[in-house]
């Protein structure tokens, strides 16, 4: 896999055309072969080839999703928010991830809109749990690889995008203020 490299488009010597809207005063990812974030997460999730493609699709975020809740559950501060049963749990999770990173849209056609924070609202979310659930999507976030087969680690700037994504959704959700 090719070495990522940063682009400043407001560089003059970057080979970034200045007047292009799309990247005037932004600056961009660009990894060779692979998926290229550049200006806002949104549209660069779906612009071909998404992070959904590029990660090896559904099963990357399947993998992703159960060593997540394989850790949840022995949490003993996480694992009273959630069902007894946690298939459906994992179910809906990977999906809404995979739908997110410019997957199919399946979880929005089985449950509409996902409105985080107002499904994660009956429980009680402070920062101890906002780290917890944090501590264990970082986990296994660092063991992901590419669901192609190959085993190779994900391009750094897509483990950092879905860092950024979970640190701020996690943020997002807390709902009890600090003591």
């Amino acid at each position: 896999m090719s070495e990522s490299t940063e682009v400043d488009s407001t560089d003059p010597d970057s080979g970034v055309n200045p007047s292009d809207s799309d990247t005037q005063g932004q600056r961009r990812w660009v990894s060779p072969g692979t998926v290229s974030l550049k200006g806002a997460i949104r549209e660069a999730v779906h612009a071909p080839p998404t992070v959904y493609e590029a990660v090896g699709g559904q099963r990357f975020f399947d993998e992703l999703v159960d060593r997540f809740y394989d850790a949840v559950e022995t949490d003993a501060l996480l694992r009273p928010m959630y069902p007894a049963d946690m298939g459906p749990s994992r179910l809906r999770l990977a999906g809404f991830l995979a739908q997110y990173w410019g997957g199919p849209a399946h979880y929005s056609e089985q449950r509409g809109h996902p409105r985080l924070r107002m499904r994660h609202m009956p429980f009680v979310i402070g920062v101890e749990e906002r780290d917890a659930w944090m501590k264990h999507m970082t986990a296994s976030l660092r063991a992901a690889t590419l669901a192609d087969g190959t085993d190779r680690p994900l391009p750094a700037e897509i483990t950092d995008a879905m860092f950024d994504h979970f640190d701020n959704a996690a943020t997002h959700l807390i709902n009890r203020p600090a003591d």
